[in-house]
């Protein structure tokens, strides 16, 4: 006949005094507590690992900081994860460890890691634009917050302000950015969805300005001011050199001597000074060749 274990109870846990050496008390199921020299007195409970079959004892807290209905709960609880062959302490630890991810995996954080696969993809200015955007209106409300804690509500009241001093052009690249680190952070198991996708219709879109255009006969005065004009040297070199080129301005500003081909009359731009990353070669007119070549 099996042998029956008899509940402990409040008063007998109480009652138990130190020995030289410890000893247990059995609740049943597994649960005991442990009594040592100390008089310090530890929930445990034990049980054969899945597959296994080894014994082990998982720490479930000290007495009276872990009452007797607590340590039951624990008990149960790891009862019903050995009954779907999963070890109570393995759980645990996974547990912990997915709590330490989640603390350190934080916005920011996350979105340095989504940097250093967008610098692949901009120039080193663009992309120093980006990272000081986000330094700028982001991290301090949501840059120390777990990536999964980061939800649609927080992050309208942290662009909020930004919206009505009427900064909507910001607003919209901000929103784009965010998508962009939130999307990153979803591919990569950080997180299991985007919860930012709509996020951008909380806030008034931009109105469209276009910019002045000059007709081609008004061409010619424009050079004409340009090379009277009161500016240095280098400035209405650069100035002609861009209108000539029709390249963007850190592309024209960054133009090296050794990127001239002056028997191919071309200028080879390097893929890394490029937006796609891409090499690029521009004809380079009689006239520019001239101006480089004074």
């Amino acid at each position: 006949m099996a042998r029956t274990t008899r509940p402990l109870s409040d008063t007998e846990i109480k009652k138990a005094r130190p020995k030289d050496k410890e000893y247990n008390l059995a609740d049943g199921g597994g649960l005991q507590l442990r009594v040592r020299p100390s008089g310090a007195k530890l929930w445990l409970f034990n049980y054969s690992r899945p597959y296994t079959k080894k014994r082990a004892n998982l720490s479930l807290g000290s007495y009276p900081d872990v009452t007797l209905s607590s340590a039951r709960k624990e008990a149960a609880d790891a009862r019903e994860l050995l009954a779907k062959d999963i070890d109570p302490q393995e759980h645990r630890a996974e547990a912990i460890m997915s709590e330490k991810a989640e603390l350190e995996n934080t916005f920011e954080f996350v979105a340095a890691k989504w940097m250093e696969v967008k610098r692949t993809q901009v120039t080193q200015d663009y992309g120093d634009d980006i990272w000081r955007s986000l330094e700028n209106h982001l991290f301090k409300e949501l840059g120390k917050r777990p990536i999964r804690k980061i939800k649609a509500p927080m992050v309208i009241d942290a662009l909020t302000p930004i919206a009505a001093k009427g900064n909507l052009e910001t607003i919209k690249r901000l929103c784009q950015r965010i998508n962009e680190v939130m999307v990153y952070a979803t591919n990569v198991g950080f997180i299991d969805a985007n919860p930012l996708a709509g996020i951008k219709e909380a806030f008034s879109s931009p109105k469209k300005k276009h910019m002045f255009t000059l007709k081609p006969e008004e061409l010619p005065e424009l050079m004409k001011a340009i090379h009277s004009a009161s500016i240095k040297k280098v400035t209405r070199c650069l100035i002609e050199w861009q209108l000539h080129t029709m390249v963007r301005p850190s592309e024209a500003a960054g133009a090296r001597w050794e990127e001239i081909d002056w028997d191919e009359k071309l200028w080879n731009i390097p893929g890394e000074r490029m937006k796609k990353k891409k090499p690029h070669s521009v004809p380079l007119s009689t006239q520019m060749l001239e101006a480089v070549d004074l």
